[in-house]
Order: structure tokens, then sequence, then C-alpha cells
């Protein structure tokens, strides 16, 4: 059956079950991280700590002793027995031999409790004996009754020896009762502050029992954070969806459409190339047209002047001859180095790649790209009616939820307990007005008992004082003066009052110790060490059909793993009560939420996403057709290596100006005439062809930029031609590749796409049931409250009541063990302060000391009266005794008086 209690906690925290998927989660990369936030919690006041103070060395004091009485460590095993047992086969059965055992158990574990309550007890029963047959033997003069004291030369010493050892042993006694003093003190003053703590447990449970509702509504209303973040994503499926699946596409695609660009490029350079060449060439057969020209020219007018009979005369003008010979023979270099004349044009070339480039590749592939980036539209368009049917799913869920939690009467059931916490407060309260009561009877029994010492204490001190104060040195004990005499007396007197009142305060103080000591060491030091809870927590202990308690009372299923120390431990962390007394176990609204048939609704609606990437064109087939054209453009045709000769050949074959200088001084060698004038002139015709034509081609930018023009435009040319069709083919079939990729094998890549996107999704519920598990584990309804009111209880019963009792038995009881040696000092001492009857007297001739006798009426008893002989006396002159003795003071004792 449900216990009422049971049935509370359940209503207040039915957010608390466990809320699980049936099947198991996908492992897959988690989504994005939400933020619900902080569950709102307010504040327990209670502070369930308690720090004594200056009064803390006491009850340290305190526990080393015990520790010392009772070392033993705590009997699990004999209490367990004896709960077991309920103390019955015990008492009725104790002859058995394992009673037996418990029994002598209990008598060892008790042992040192024992031994200090028999001192007690011995205490108290032989010191009023002691006490009266001390009263009977100073009746008969003895023990310190007799009015008569013998000098002694070492009485001074004797005396300040007795007055400091009492004095000390006083001191020690007044520690004692000021501690039990002190201990009664906080006693009340802290039960003054139980109202305080009980009060505040009280407002804890308030706090607890208001908060509940808020947090559960604060985790409902934190479903909306996980649905705005579905619905955005929902909103946003193209650039989420759409955008991973461009971007799988894109590592395959984008190259081979960079390729395409590439060879778009490749063809307007081409274009350039060629017509950077056919300029050039133009320039350059111009100039080395007009070079050629003129030196053939000059040379066929050499050859003519070289024809002079002069020059063919070896007999009448050897030199001349053989100089002419000479001159002929170097005129085959003087002619032009690059021919640009005989190298063909590239027109063809050129006309074909105009038709090439009238097809702007560039845009072909722009499309191409534009295409591919418009997959992220494409999914929107697709998945819009399945996004439409996932939202409409969420607003019917959200409505359930907040449907459920208007039903469900979690006030009606927090209304119950606040009331029921409310009475129970009343009750307290009119327990209050007892509790001072009691506590005051409590107060004034503690003081009578310290003021039966501090009786005693007054006594002693006012003894040693007036002794003390009124003591003179010279005066003999039976001359002691009013106030010497009245300390002595006052000492008799505590000495009287300490027989009087020992034996009742040292069986009270057992009494006090047997109690103190047993709760301390059975109960307060195991509840910080967690014994007294394994000892609660003994399976079948409470009930012989149940092996835990909590789970078997609650729950009717006493195999459940809950028991006292981890419900304690669990609420001492200040976490949930839901984890505390593991509702998980018993009570699950996964069923209410819906929660799995949920999950799997959107999960089979994402994996009804259909995304047809078909419609996406690479390349169109003018593009395609565009490269086959370039590959057939004749850029293989152009012979590259002729241009290159021609261009890397100088402007002439030889140095003209050096040739011209050569031709001069050859001809200074000539005899003045004709032919030297003519070939004097050819030199300033080739001095002048080199000015006017060599030095501008070679210097000149027009012919410099077109020289460099042609070589970078063929080397340009020669590289791109270098198998070009191969290249060609090769961007054709990347692009083919990335087509069929996209239009035949997109489907694995758009399937696991989803799956990932679908995992996003889920994953955010999978948060938000996480984030509830952990916040009912943690946050919600937090039960440090209760943990708080067994601390307040232990703060009470141990911190307060036992560790002020212990201290106060401790601190008296060694007080009054203590009157004992207070005794025996006082009636030794008190010798010394109160005026004697008799005294010792000395003879003036023998100088022996001689007692007072009382013959006749001079007050002296005679030693023969006595029936003791004393032969000394019939030595002594019969003189009047108060005139030979003037310090025999006393007065006259007669037996008829």
């Amino acid at each position: 059956m449900w216990k009422p209690g049971t049935l509370l906690l359940l209503s207040v925290l039915w957010a608390s079950s466990e809320l699980q998927q049936e099947t198991e989660p996908r492992r897959l990369p988690p989504p994005g991280k939400l933020d619900f936030g902080y569950v709102p919690a307010g504040v327990y006041e209670t502070l369930a700590h308690y720090e004594p103070g200056p009064i803390g060395i006491l009850f340290q004091l305190v526990h080393a002793f015990l520790h010392a009485v009772q070392p033993n460590a705590f009997p699990h095993d004999l209490i367990v027995k004896l709960a077991k047992d309920k103390f019955g086969a015990i008492q009725t059965e104790y002859q058995k031999p394992e009673n037996i055992m418990l029994t002598l158990q209990a008598i060892y574990y008790e042992i040192g409790f024992l031994i200090c309550a028999a001192v007690g007890l011995l205490f108290a029963v032989l010191m009023p004996i002691a006490g009266l047959f001390f009263c009977m033997c100073r009746c008969c003069d003895n023990c310190g009754g007799e009015m008569h004291q013998r000098q002694r030369k070492n009485a001074d010493c004797r005396r300040g020896l007795l007055g400091t050892l009492l004095f000390s042993t006083s001191l020690v006694i007044t520690i004692g009762v000021l501690c039990a003093y002190a201990a009664n003190q906080n006693l009340s003053s802290q039960v003054k502050n139980i109202r305080r703590l009980v009060n505040s447990n009280m407002r804890d449970l308030h706090t607890f029992a208001n908060d509940t509702p808020m947090q559960i509504d604060y985790l409902i209303s934190q479903y909306a954070t996980a649905k705005n973040k579905v619905i955005y994503d929902l909103d946003n499926i193209g650039p989420l969806l759409g955008g991973r699946i461009h971007g799988r596409l894109d590592k395959e695609v984008h190259p081979a459409l960079n390729q395409v660009l590439n060879m778009a490029g490749a063809m307007r350079e081409t274009k350039e190339a060629l017509e950077n060449v056919s300029v050039s060439l133009v320039v350059l057969q111009e100039g080395a047209g007009k070079l050629h020209f003129n030196l053939s020219h000059v040379r066929n007018s050499i050859n003519r002047t070289l024809d002079d009979p002069g020059c063919r005369d070896e007999e009448s003008d050897a030199t001349t001859a053989q100089l002419c010979r000479s001159i002929r023979q170097s005129l085959s270099q003087l002619q032009i180095g690059a021919n640009f004349t005989r190298l063909p044009d590239v027109n063809p070339q050129l006309e074909k790649m105009k038709n090439v480039v009238k097809t702007d590749l560039s845009t072909v592939v722009h499309r191409g790209f534009s295409s591919l980036n418009d997959t992220p539209h494409m999914v929107i368009e697709q998945t819009r009616y399945v996004v439409s049917n996932i939202q409409i799913l969420l607003d019917s869920v959200g409505s359930n939820i907040s449907s459920f939690s208007k039903a469900f009467p979690v006030q009606t059931c927090l209304s119950n307990f606040t009331i029921f916490i409310s009475h129970a407060h009343a009750k307290i309260e009119d327990y209050y007005p007892e509790i001072d009561k009691m506590d005051f009877y409590r107060w004034i029994g503690c003081i009578a008992l310290c003021c039966m010492v501090v009786l005693v204490l007054a006594f002693n001190y006012l003894g040693l004082l007036c002794g003390t104060l009124g003591y003179d040195k010279h005066a003999s004990p039976t001359t002691r003066g009013c106030i010497s005499n009245t300390g002595g007396t006052l000492l008799m007197a505590g000495v009287g009052f300490s027989f009087i009142f020992s034996w009742v305060l040292m069986g009270l103080l057992t009494a006090i110790f047997l109690a103190g000591g047993n709760m301390e060491k059975l109960l307060c030091e195991p509840f910080h060490t967690k014994e007294l809870f394994k000892v609660v927590d003994t399976p079948y202990l409470i009930n012989k059909e149940w092996k835990n308690f909590i789970p078997g009372y609650m729950y009717n299923d006493s195999e459940l793993d809950l028991t006292t120390e981890s419900l304690y431990s669990t609420c001492k962390q200040n976490r949930g009560i839901y984890s505390a007394l593991r509702l998980d176990k018993v009570f699950n609204i996964s069923s209410f939420l819906n929660t799995t048939l949920f999950t799997k609704d959107v999960v089979r609606q994402l994996e009804s996403f259909r995304i047809d990437l078909r419609g996406i064109v690479l390349l169109e087939a003018d593009g395609k057709q565009n490269l086959r054209d370039f590959s057939e453009a004749g850029l293989s045709e152009i012979n590259y290596a002729d241009y290159l000769d021609e261009v890397n050949k100088g402007v002439t074959v030889v140095d003209v100006l050096s040739f011209a200088k050569e031709l001069e001084s050859q001809t200074d060698l000539m005899p003045r005439g004709a032919l030297q004038k003519a070939l004097k002139g050819h030199v300033a015709t080739l001095q002048r062809i080199h000015r006017q034509h060599i030095a501008p081609m070679e210097q000149a930018m027009k012919y410099v930029r077109a020289r460099s023009a042609l070589n970078q435009s063929m080397r340009f040319l020669e590289r791109t031609a270098s198998d070009l069709p191969n290249k060609v083919i090769d961007v054709l079939e990347a692009i083919e590749a990335a087509q069929h990729l996209i239009s035949q094998n997109a489907t694995l890549l758009i399937n696991q796409e989803t799956r990932r996107y679908s995992a996003t999704i889920i994953g955010y519920f999978n948060q938000y049931i996480e984030w509830v598990k952990t916040s009912l584990a943690l946050e919600v309804a937090p039960c440090k409250c209760f943990s708080n009111i067994l601390d307040t209880a232990q703060i009470m019963t141990c911190s307060f009541l036992v560790d002020s009792m212990n201290t106060f038995w401790m601190g008296l009881g060694c007080s009054t063990l203590l009157l004992l040696p207070s005794v025996i000092l006082a009636v030794k001492l008190a010798k010394y302060y109160r005026r004697m009857d008799t005294e010792d007297v000395y003879d003036d001739v023998e100088t022996i000391p001689m007692k007072n006798m009382e013959i006749g009426n001079n007050g002296y008893h005679s030693e023969s009266s006595q029936g003791i002989p004393n032969p000394m006396m019939t030595s002594v002159p019969t003189y009047e005794t108060l005139n030979r003795f003037p310090r025999a003071s006393a007065p006259p004792r007669h037996i008829d008086w």
C-alpha cells in the first residue's frame, strides 16, 4: 500500500521521472549545446552547524576523557542483536549461553563506565560513613578533636604548607565549579536557540513546498527552449542541411569546375598570345626587311667596287690585290641574323581562337557554380511539406505537456503538505513554555548542586583568609586571637558541609555520568561516524520481512537499494529528493509525456526527406564543345622551334660597326685613288646603316617589345599546345564524373547528411531530457531541509544537551572528588588557626616540656590523677603557675564547672 507521505512526495515530484528513450541513441556527432538556464531555487536558511566557541575546549576534554574511559569500538553487532531480540529473550531466558555471551559483551563494552560508576558509588557510600566516624572520633577528643597542640620547631613551615595545599586544592575545586557553571549556563543559553533552529527548519520546509511547483513549471517551460531551437533549425534547413550537402559536393565538384574555369582563362590567354605573335611578327618582319635590303645593296656595291682593275693587278700592286681579296671574302658576313620574313604567320590559328572565345566559357562555368550553390534552396523547396508537419507535431506535444501539468493536482498536494507543516509547527510552539519551565528547574537544580560546593569553598577561603590575617607568630596556641580562631572554625565548618554534601553530589553526578557518557558513545559519536546509520540500515532489523526498511515501508519493495545513510548523505549534498528517495524506480512519467513516441514520429518525418539534385547542371553542352574546339585550334601545327631560333638570333650576323672599322683600316692600307675613295664611301654607308637601322632594332622599344612579346607568346603557346587534347579530355572527364556524382551517386551522401541533421534535431530533445534528469537529481526539490532537521536534532541533543551535561558532571565531579583532600587539609590546618585549651610549656632550669596540669582551682590536671606516674614532677617547686609561666594563660577548667 502507498503511504500518505509517499503519495505526497510523488505528487509533488511528478516531474522527477526518468525520461528515457526506448531506442538506443545514435552514435552521431552531438548537436549544439542548449542553454536551459538555472532552475530557480530558494535558499535554505538553516545552518546545521554548531561552533561552541571557547567552551568547546571543555567539550574536547570531556570527549578525550570519555575515550580514555571507553576506548572500545561501537558495538554494532551487539546492538543489532539486542535490537532484533528487543531485549525480551535476555530478560526471560537469560541463562541461555548466547544471552550470557551478549551480557558479557555488554559488560565488556561498559567496563570503563562501570568502574567509574563503582568508584562514584563507593565514594557516595563511604563518605557519609567516614563523616559519621570522624564526628564520633572528634567527640572523643581524637582525630584532631583535642584542643591541645604540641609545640614543634617546624610548626610555621607545616602551617604554610598546609595552607598552600588547601588553597591550591580549593582553587582547583573552584575551576571545576566554574566549568560546571559554564556548562549549565551554556545549556540554558542554547535552549533559547532551539526556537530559532526549529523556526528556521520550518521556514525551510515552507520554502521546499513553495519552490517545488515553481521549479516544476520551469522544467516544463524549458521545453520551449528545445522546441524553439528545433523550429529554428527547421526554418534554416536550407543553410543547415542544404549547406552540408553543398559542402560535401563542393569538395568533389569545385576542382572540376575550377579546371574548366582555368581552361577558359587559357583560351583567352592563347588568343592574346596569338595576337601578340601576329603583331610582333609584322613589326619585326618590316624592320628585318629594310635592314636586309640596305645590307644587300651595300654588299653588292662593295662587290662592284672590288671589281676595279686595281684590285686584280697583283703584279703592279700585290698589297691592294691581297686586301681586295680579303674584303671580298668577308662580305659574306654582311647580312641579317634573324630573318623573320621567312617565318609563317599564325593567322589560321588566330581565326580559330577568335571563333572559340566567342563562346564565353567562364559564364557557362559560373552558371554551373550557381546551379551547385542553389542546393540549399532546392532542399528548402523539396522539404517544405515535411518541415510543416514536424512543426505541427511540436505544437501538439507542447500542448499535451501544458495540459498534463495543469491536470495534475500538484498545488493541492503541496497545500496539504504546507498545512501539515503549519500544524506541526503550532504543536511544537505549544511545548516551548514547558521546555522553558523544565530548563528553569534544571538550571535551579544545577545551581543548587554548584552552591553546595561553593558553600564549602566559601568556608575554605574565609577560613584561610581569617587564619592568615589573624595569625600572630608571637601568640601561643592558647592565646590566638579571635580572627585566627574564627578562621579555624570556618575551616571545620567547611569540613562538616563537605561530609554532608559530597555523597549527595557524587550520587547524582554518577547517574548523570552514566547517562551522558553512554549517550555520547552510543548516540552522538556513532552519528558522526555514521555507525548509527549502519545499525538502522541492518537488513530485517525493524521488520523481519523487509530487507531495507524505507523502501519496504514506502514502496513495498524492500530489495530496493535505499538506506537511511544514502538518503541522509544525498540530502546532505542538497540534491533533489527524486534521487534521494529513488523515485525513478517506482514513478515514471515518460508515458505521460509520450517522449519516445514523439521522437519516433519526428525521426519518421525526418527520414521521409526526398532530396533530388539531378537538376544541377555543371557544364552545358556548348561549354563542352567549346573545350573541344579549343583543342582543335591548330596550336600544335605551329613550328615553335623556328620562331624561338629566330628570336634568339642577333640583328646581323656580324657587328656592322666593327666590320666598317675593319674595312676602313684595310682601306687605309691602299694607295690613294679612286678605289680607296670608293671603299671609304662604303664605310660611311655601313656606319649610316648601323646608326639608322641596326641600332634602333637593338635598342628601340618598338622592336625590343616586339621581340620580347614574340618570345614570351611563343613559349606560352608552346606550353599550352603541349598535350592540349589530352588535357581537354581530362577536364571533360572530370566534369562528367562530377555530374555523375550529383545525378546518380548523391543519394548516399544526401542520406548521410540527412541522418546527421536528424540526429541534431533529436539531440535537442535528448539534451532537454538529460537536463530534466540532471535537474531532478540535483536541483529540483533539494532535500537538504530534511537532513537539516536531523542535523538540528543532533545539535540540540549532542552539542547542546549531552556536551553541556557531560561538561557539568566532569567539572563538578572533579570538584567533589577533591573535597576529600580538602577535608584532610582543612582539619590539619584548623589546628594552627584555632585557639587551644592547653599547650606545651617548658621548665626554666631543665627546659623539659611540661603539660599544664589542673591542680585544685588553678585549672591544671595532675598526671597522677590520670593514673600516669610522672617522676619529673617531684622536682618542680610548687610555685604559682601563673607567676612562673605567664604565657600559660588558658582559662581554668574544673570538673564541676
